[in-house]
């Protein structure tokens, strides 16, 4: 596995390939990574992961510091998934001047959910995306479904500015209880790890309501959002919305259930597509 820390050294050695695949991450990779790396190979001719652990998309009061950095673990598990190129520039190599222009994503899908508890945090993952694909230029990229709402904004961007990239959104890969695999699991205690998976289920209840018949989509967000805070969780949202544009759906949209709620001191977010 090649290993390109400046923008230079990535450019001149993906200059021999003409479609590379690329999965960019902040590190402390899990399962979810490395399936996106697998599926990733087939799909060009170089696989390309990138490791940065993006300041602009932290809030001040948010664990930028303290995010876990696991680089030997990391490339090791890269080279065992079958990477090719890791770019691991610091923020001098990828910002070196203040990033004072920023893509700032369409606020009708980047200011609600996540956007509205996290202000500016579409910002800072938007600009970061957009400066990796103008260093790897790759010709599709994946990322995890997990991040729903990061992969519509990503796919939005990307058409608006007519990049010629195939956005690629993999199912997310979940533990045997079903919590989604992320990097912030490692906060939780034992206690919280074991209680953790009923934020799957929430969303797995919410389904079945609608797999039920019902209709009343603010009735059964409310039920969902009760039951987690009467479990100890501190819930900023479950919703249920249109799977086109993350507004607020009618009876024959496609669906998705998004949730982000906190456990102790650890934020967990996840959804789950409806087939109704």
């Amino acid at each position: 596995m090649y290993i390109a820390r400046t923008i230079p050294e990535l450019r001149d050695h993906l200059g021999q390939y003409q479609r590379p695949a690329f999965v960019p991450t902040m590190g402390n990779l899990h399962d979810g990574h490395l399936d996106l790396v697998r599926q990733a190979k087939p799909r060009g001719d170089v696989t390309v992961a990138s490791i940065f652990v993006n300041r602009l998309q932290f809030l001040p009061h948010e664990d930028f510091d303290s995010y876990p950095r696991t680089w030997d673990s990391d490339c090791e598990k890269l080279r065992t998934a079958g990477c090719d190129v890791l770019f691991a520039p610091d923020e001098r190599a990828l910002y070196p001047e203040p990033q004072t222009c920023k893509v700032h994503p369409d606020g009708a899908l980047a200011d609600i959910l996540e956007g509205q508890f996290r202000s500016g945090f579409f910002v800072g993952v938007c600009t970061v995306v957009m400066k990796l694909f103008a260093c790897v230029q790759p010709s599709v990229a994946l990322f995890g479904k997990k991040d729903y709402q990061q992969l519509m904004v990503i796919r939005h961007m990307v058409r608006q500015f007519a990049l010629p990239i195939e956005i690629v959104g993999s199912e997310t890969r979940r533990a045997d209880d079903g919590l989604a695999l992320s990097s912030r699991n490692g906060y939780l205690n034992d206690a919280e790890r074991a209680e953790a998976a009923q934020l799957s289920r929430a969303l797995h209840v919410t389904a079945e309501a609608i797999y039920a018949g019902e209709r009343d989509f603010a009735a059964i967000e409310a039920r969902a959002m009760e039951t987690l805070s009467a479990r100890g969780w501190q819930p900023d949202y479950l919703v249920l919305r249109r799977r086109a544009d993350l507004q607020v759906p009618s009876a024959s949209d496609l669906l998705v259930a998004l949730v982000a709620a906190r456990l102790g001191s650890t934020r967990l977010i996840d959804s789950l597509e409806i087939e109704n």
